[in-house]
């Protein structure tokens, strides 16, 4: 049974940081790519950043790029996301999720375990 738990959201003013995490269990997910997935209200759920197996290959998507990073431990499963310079449009429900390959894609159908999600909320 593969688990993922995410933590780390929260409100957080324009500007701010926060660092999401999520945790695997179940599954040697240090075979596998990551990724983060966000999803506003209203929206379809969209692609933030994703990471391969070893941690050498990262993608993020255009709107986050230069403020947020992702990386992993493999040694303790975790994939840290590192949020800065937050803005409202960043407010989404995020997702963490497991990968079916080594090297990681944007598309959501790529992923075979999610997450429940973290909110994150950016005031202004």
């Amino acid at each position: 049974q593969v688990q993922l738990v995410e933590s780390g959201g929260g409100l957080v003013q324009v500007g701010g940081s926060l660092r999401l995490s999520c945790a695997a269990s179940g599954r040697t997910s240090s075979s596998y790519a990551m990724g983060w997935f966000r999803q506003a209200p209203g929206k379809e759920r969209e692609f933030v950043a994703a990471i391969s197996y070893s941690g050498g290959v990262t993608y993020y998507a255009d709107s986050v790029k230069d403020r947020f990073t992702i990386s992993r431990d493999n040694a303790k499963n975790t994939v840290p996301l590192q949020m800065n310079s937050l803005k409202p449009e960043d407010t989404a429900v995020y997702y963490c999720a497991i990968s079916r390959n080594l090297y990681p894609g944007r598309e959501s159908d790529e992923y075979n375990y999610w997450g429940q999600g973290t909110q994150v909320t950016v005031s202004s």
